[in-house]
């Protein structure tokens, strides 16, 4: 029993996962910081307030309402996920792309083995083909069958 375990624990991809939520958690103070010291402030200096929660607040039957609660959290989504888009996945797809400029290998001439089976199946399918060895092993030159 502790064998399983221990394999399971020492898999590659939970390690990557545990590993992925250290990082996460470490970057939710990145991207926080962002937002609450950038973003907000430039969304108060426009708009006159950081926070829009207090917006559509009512009061029905001792049940409270908060219609800007709920637009607040779309909005703070909305920021952290723009957030995130810019300051992270842009500049990293752009890193990505400048890594592989001229990494790209050229594509490789298909092998004798490919040439010679792609030859027998066009024999085979009725192509009219002429069958030639590897260059310069003086294979002779199969005839061409008649078309039917």
């Amino acid at each position: 029993m502790l064998k399983g375990f221990k394999d399971f624990i020492m898999r590659g991809n939970v390690i990557d996962l545990a590993v992925a939520v250290v990082i996460g958690a470490a970057f939710t103070g990145i991207i926080n910081a962002i937002v609450e010291n950038i973003i907000s402030p430039l969304i108060a200096a426009i708009a006159g307030s950081p926070n829009i929660s207090g917006v559509g607040h009512f009061t029905i039957n001792n049940a409270e309402f908060s219609i800007g609660a709920v637009l607040q959290a779309i909005l703070d989504f909305v920021l952290i996920a723009a957030a995130v888009y810019f300051v992270i996945i842009v500049p990293m797809n752009r890193l990505l792309a400048m890594r592989k400029q001229g990494e790209e290998e050229a594509p490789e001439s298909p092998s004798e083995e490919v040439l010679l089976l792609t030859q027998i199946r066009d024999l085979l399918g009725g192509a009219d083909t002429t069958v030639v060895g590897p260059p310069g092993d003086g294979a002779p030159v199969a005839p061409q069958r008649p078309r039917a």
